[in-house]
């Protein structure tokens, strides 16, 4: 991974553990890249987790929305210090763009779509997927045509991970209540009506930038 600039504000990125976590992996013989590559077997893992969850009722699902929550959030620690590593850490490589990338879509898709098979809702888990990397399109479409990125919600890769965090968390209490998913199908529900929203109107932005700089030159 190499983005020198562009990037999307992180608050984690200037706090004391983020820098020494980030210092000691670009120490070691640790690539940008390989830590992009280890966010996509989080989400694999996360996303088997909330898949195997179905599989199971009452509190024996209670484990597997545990693993779930943690491998997501290891995917957004493994996004954090790609970066990290190679900005601050000065180890970026030239092919890292296809990495800063390409691991961030398959990990959306296998999340949002394991959760969706997990609760036998797998048409909501593609729709949640594919609107959220529709919002990462518009971003990248931006870029390509010299706009600045737009990393504008309300549900960029944050607000997903964080929704779907916490829909697994407190579906863990589910049984105390008799409960059967409905948090999880909430928040995939809610993922994909905002991934949508937030596409439309990352485009609005994106084409209002477009014009105002034709108009410029």
């Amino acid at each position: 991974m190499t983005e020198t600039g562009d990037r999307r504000p992180l608050a984690s990125r200037d706090t004391h553990w983020a820098r020494s976590t980030a210092q000691w992996l670009a120490s070691k013989s640790i690539t940008p890249n390989q830590i992009s590559q280890a966010s996509m077997i989080a989400a694999a893992l996360a996303g088997g987790a909330f898949f195997l969850s179905g599989q199971q009722a009452g509190w024996a699902q209670a484990p597997f929305f545990v693993a779930a929550a943690l491998f997501c959030q290891l995917r957004l620690l493994c996004n954090l210090f790609d970066g990290m590593v190679a900005v601050e850490g000065g180890k970026g490589a030239a092919d890292g763009p296809f990495w800063n990338e390409f691991p961030d879509r398959v990990a959306d898709i296998l999340i949002l779509v394991g959760a969706g098979a997990g609760i036998g809702a797998p048409g909501l888990g593609w729709a949640a997927a594919a609107f959220a990397v529709l919002t990462a399109y518009v971003r990248e479409l931006g870029r390509a045509t010299g706009q600045p990125s737009d990393f504008s919600g309300p549900m960029a890769k944050q607000h997903r991970m964080a929704t779907i965090t916490g829909a697994a968390i407190l579906s863990v209490f589910q049984p105390l209540w008799g409960g059967t998913n409905e948090i999880l199908l909430a928040a995939l529900w809610l993922i994909a009506v905002g991934a949508a929203f937030t596409a439309l109107r990352r485009g609005r932005r994106l084409v209002a930038g477009l014009k105002s700089s034709g108009s410029r030159s």
